[in-house]
């Protein structure tokens, strides 16, 4: 009796005196081998899938594309900027519409390409002198209410120019109405209106007036209502010259309504150019963000073209039909793709504007910026893979190569970057490379960035295929003795199982001695029985009688 029987009987010979159902538990182990003959299978397939050379492709395929379109993205960005006249997406009110208040602190819309409002701020700023500090002077001597800020000798030069002379023999100056001096602190004036056209105002009818020379000299620079209220001695203006100062004043009026009338006009025509400005400076982030959502559909698209185009040319039947068939599938794959792919053109629409957005370090960072986000994403792919709760109990021997093909996918994809950049910086040296083309930027933008991931991806996939290839001798060794380990608990249990059916054919054969025993035995019983029943009925019968009641009870007997 082995040590399986012996395992049986003890059981079946508990002291609770419960016997142990040899039927269920020959399902039970019926039952274990299947599910156990079910898991050998997929042991062994995992054995087949090891260093998959398929799988691995694709997850080189993978990265070097999600990196060609996060290069796309980001030289979509900078191709904005470029566009932008070197300065970053900015679409607020302040960098495109010019107030007066902003430019007579010196803070320029320079975003609106309309209108050069740091020349003309440079320009006014010139007019005026400066200290050793570069802050404006104040003119002591201006009488005015307002501080006036002296200005360079020929800061009048034009205004001066163009104006009609008055007469030596009468005694006359030709009289700015409003002071060519005002007109040139004035710093609404400055923002909203040009040079020519202040010196056209300035010198039109509206503000010109002929004077006596000495008011027009005692005038000076001050405003016309502030210097005919000025007193000199207790005198105005008017009781030292002969002048008719309602006429004066109506003239002052005339010519301010129509000063700030044009001030109004150039006003308008600031907020128009600005909104002008946000809109096209809008339409031009727009055009890159939908060359970047174009470039990532359509590139999806052949991506997918491209896989089936293989699987077409490895198939046993390769012809025009069946080719179709290939491309039917390919796009009936992208358009089941479509809404993962919103996501990811969303992201790299992003990610354009992202970089349009960054400041002018742009040019230095922005490798850098890459580099760290692709970074950061390997070390978050590391730490997920460590904490994902499938990958607890494996030995450490795997988790670090796993790990660090993690890694070599992050520096792969960092690589294309970098070594996509230096192509293009040698390809840009000829000119039909350096040629934009609209939507796609220029061939050596394209072209690096297609052979910088190409290169980069293929020493990607040698050095994750000697990852894999370590990681899959591993896996083979452990999957051998798994199996093995497998085979063993199988016959175990096939073993128990042969051991039980036996068991069972015992006990069958032994109820089945007992129950012929018992049969006997009743038999007997009877056969003594009847005997005795004859032997007392025998008196006064004669032989006939008797042997057909011997006869009787010998059916009766052989009926039991």
């Amino acid at each position: 009796m082995d040590a399986n029987e012996n395992a049986i009987y003890a059981a079946m010979e508990q002291e609770d005196g419960l016997d142990v159902d040899l039927d269920e538990l020959e399902d039970k182990l019926e039952s274990e081998i299947d599910g156990d003959l079910a898991e050998l299978i997929g042991i062994i397939e995992d054995r087949e899938r090891i260093s998959n050379p398929d799988a691995l492709g694709e997850t080189v395929m993978n990265v070097v594309w999600e990196q060609f379109m996060n290069q796309v993205a980001t030289t979509a960005g900078v191709d904005f900027i470029a566009e932008n006249g070197g300065m970053t997406l900015d679409l607020s009110d302040d960098a495109h519409i010019q107030t007066t208040e902003n430019f007579a602190k010196g803070r320029i819309a320079k975003h609106n390409t309309e209108i050069d409002y740091q020349k003309r701020h440079d320009e006014w700023e010139v007019k005026f002198q400066h200290d050793d500090s570069g802050e404006r002077i104040v003119d002591t001597h201006y009488r005015g209410k307002d501080t006036a800020y002296k200005l360079q000798k020929g800061a009048r030069a034009d205004y001066d120019k163009g104006r009609p002379k008055g007469s030596d023999t009468a005694a006359t100056n030709m009289d700015h109405v409003i002071a060519a001096a005002e007109i040139i602190r004035d710093a609404e004036t400055a923002t909203h209106l040009t040079h020519e056209e202040a010196v056209a105002f300035a010198n039109s009818e509206t503000n010109l007036n002929l004077m006596d020379s000495s008011a027009n000299q005692s005038k000076g620079d001050m405003k016309m209502e502030e210097w005919l209220e000025w007193e000199r001695n207790g005198e105005k203006p008017a009781d030292r010259f002969d002048i008719d100062e309602d006429q004066l004043r109506e003239r002052d009026r005339l010519a301010r309504e129509e000063y700030e009338k044009l001030k109004a006009e150039g006003k308008k025509r600031s907020i128009e150019a600005g909104r002008k400005s946000q809109k096209q400076e809008l339409f031009r982030i727009g055009g890159k963000a939908l060359r970047t959502a174009l470039m990532m559909i359509l590139a999806s698209l052949v991506k997918e073209l491209f896989g089936k185009l293989i699987l077409w040319l490895k198939s046993a039947e390769k012809n025009l039909h069946t080719l179709i068939e290939y491309v039917k599938t390919a796009i009936i794959s992208f358009v089941g793709k479509f809404k993962e792919l919103l996501i990811n053109v969303s992201s790299s629409v992003l990610t354009t504007i992202a970089t349009a957005i960054i400041g002018p370090v742009v040019g230095v960072i922005r490798k850098t910026i890459t580099l760290l986000k692709q970074g950061w994403k390997s070390l978050k792919e590391a730490v997920q893979y460590l904490r994902d709760p499938a990958n607890k109990g494996k030995p450490f021997r795997y988790l670090l190569p796993e790990i660090g093909k993690i890694v070599v996918a992050g520096l792969s994809g960092v690589g294309a970057i970098v070594l996509g950049e230096f192509i293009e910086g040698i390809l840009m040296a000829f000119p039909l490379m350096s040629v934009d083309i609209p939507v796609l930027g220029t061939p050596a933008n394209l072209v690096g960035m297609l052979l910088g991931a190409i290169i980069c991806g293929v020493i990607g996939a040698i050095a994750l295929n000697l990852i894999d290839k370590f990681i899959a001798k591993k896996q083979a060794a452990d999957n051998q003795v798994a199996q093995i380990d497998k085979k063993n608990e199988i016959l175990e249990k096939q073993e128990i199982l042969t051991t039980v059916k036996v068991i069972k054919l015992q006990k069958a054969k032994a109820e089945a001695g007992e129950g012929i025993t018992a049969r006997h035995i009743e038999a007997a019983d009877e056969f003594q029985k009847a005997k005795d029943e004859i032997m007392e009925s025998d008196e006064g019968m004669d032989t006939k009688e008797k042997n057909k009641r011997i006869s009787g009870d010998l059916d009766k007997l052989l009926q039991l």
